[in-house]
């Protein structure tokens, strides 16, 4: 792929080991997201998910290996991609005493987003925020606490978007709304989404590829329909049992 077109990622032998003598969280995992797709990040506790995401955000530096994103290699020019990158987890709170609004104002300007001011008056209308954009991120629920942080993932309209758990502990409807959303965004921009999830039902959704982890590795790849031919099972789930119980595909087909 040439220069002036770059994979999303390029993710080459990356290695995160946080102790001497210990087991790496991330073990010499290699991918490469194309531009214009989302991918599934998937595996168990433990498996080296949000260690992966915190180095290819540049907030962990890794002990081997390299991260490009957007065509810029994290370990020397990350500031360049990070303005077209965004990140969103429900484990990450806003701080909670800024209303919504000032929450949102504080991002737009370090992402350095021209004429702010509209891009947000453009997000409180599109993620329907008017009625709470004035209270403090302390004091909302579980699902507008969701859209705030949706909303501030995408207030630079990243290039690159990571998202750990977008979903977690929401109700049906507000799940759906958060992937319509996740959905109508990709299409619209193009922007690529590394999506770590353990709903399985979302990342076949949304995800046309998607790689296991297991131990910090990719123990397996591939699409939702080719993973579920390959084992043999009705849904991605099943699928996800087999790997992380270690059953080989012959004793899943069986």
């Amino acid at each position: 792929m040439g220069a002036m077109n770059p994979p999303a990622l390029l993710v080459e032998a990356l290695t995160k080991t946080y102790a001497a003598g210990t087991a790496p969280a991330v073990d010499g995992l290699t991918f490469t997201l194309p531009m214009g797709q989302t991918w599934g990040l998937l595996g168990g506790n433990g498996a080296g998910k949000s260690t992966t995401i915190a180095m290819l955000l540049g907030l962990l530096v890794p002990t081997s290996g390299r991260v490009v994103a957007l065509g810029h290699d994290m370990a020397r020019d990350r500031f360049a991609a990070l303005a077209r990158m965004n990140f969103s987890s429900p484990y990450i709170a806003l701080p909670h005493r800024l209303t919504v609004t000032e929450n949102l104002r504080v991002y737009a300007d370090l992402y350095g987003v021209p004429d702010a001011k509209r891009r947000i008056a453009d997000l409180v209308e599109q993620f329907a925020l008017g009625d709470f954009a004035t209270r403090p991120a302390g004091q909302l629920s579980a699902g507008q606490k969701t859209r705030v942080a949706l909303a501030k993932a995408l207030v630079n309209q990243p290039a690159l978007l990571l998202l750990d758990e977008p979903t977690a502990s929401l109700d049906p409807d507000t799940g759906d709304w958060v992937r319509t959303t996740l959905e109508a965004y990709a299409a619209q921009s193009g922007a690529s989404i590394l999506l770590a999830s353990h709903n399985m039902a979302e990342v076949e959704r949304l995800c046309s590829n998607v790689l296991m982890l297991k131990g910090g590795r990719v123990v397996d790849e591939g699409s939702p329909a080719a993973l579920l031919e390959k084992y043999g099972r009705d849904d991605l789930e099943e699928v996800f049992l087999d790997i992380a119980r270690g059953r080989a595909r012959a004793e899943a087909v069986a």
